[in-house]
């Protein structure tokens, strides 16, 4: 079996050194020490997703998890570019505010593009939420109770985890989930479409 501490490191590098160790195991069990929250989710969906099994131990200030079983390769590893083609729709929210004039113009115009998503019978199959974008999926946002009805109608809502740290509102997080960067850069480029408001 194969060690590896990822305690203390800051998002995404905990998946990425998950990413790696796997990769060099070559389908030998992985042991890996880690802290909880954003680092605990990201690399369990990370493993999952690629068809791994997580057996999970609580630890004295953080988790350890058995990651084994054979991963299936990224769909950029797996599918020739044709098939990229048809992979998620996302888009990518990296303001509270939509255009470049008055702030309070700003804010309004995202909120009510958010909501208008909700009467589009075509919606985004996962919508990444960065920088000052996380805080409309956050406690107080005028967004959030469309934010969890887009949830609902299986649309990914996913918020940056070091974006919501910068801000302190972590604890906040009202609609969707966390992710890292990794998670973000590797679902946009294989994307059908990235789309920005």
């Amino acid at each position: 079996m194969n060690n590896l501490d990822v305690r203390g490191m800051a998002c995404p590098l905990p998946v990425v050194q998950v990413k790696r160790a796997l990769e060099a195991a070559q389908g030998a069990e992985l042991r890996v020490l880690l802290d909880d929250g954003a680092p605990r989710e990201n690399v369990k969906r990370f493993a999952q997703g690629r068809g791994y099994r997580v057996q999970e131990e609580q630890l004295e200030g953080g988790f350890a998890f058995t990651i084994t079983g054979p991963g299936t390769p990224t769909a950029r590893e797996a599918a020739p570019a044709a098939a990229v083609a048809a992979g998620p729709t996302v888009m990518l929210i990296g303001s509270d505010r939509m255009g470049d004039g008055p702030e309070d113009l700003g804010r309004l115009l995202m909120k009510n593009f958010i909501m208008t998503l909700l009467d589009l019978s075509e919606l985004p199959d996962r919508i990444f939420f960065v920088n000052t974008g996380v805080l409309l999926a956050v406690e107080g946002s005028e967004v959030v109770e469309t934010l969890n009805e887009l949830g609902n109608r299986g649309v990914e809502v996913l918020s940056c985890g070091i974006c919501l740290d910068f801000f302190k509102k972590k604890e906040s997080l009202a609609a969707g989930g966390v992710t890292n960067m990794f998670t973000i850069a590797e679902t946009m480029l294989n994307a059908r479409s990235v789309l920005r408001p």
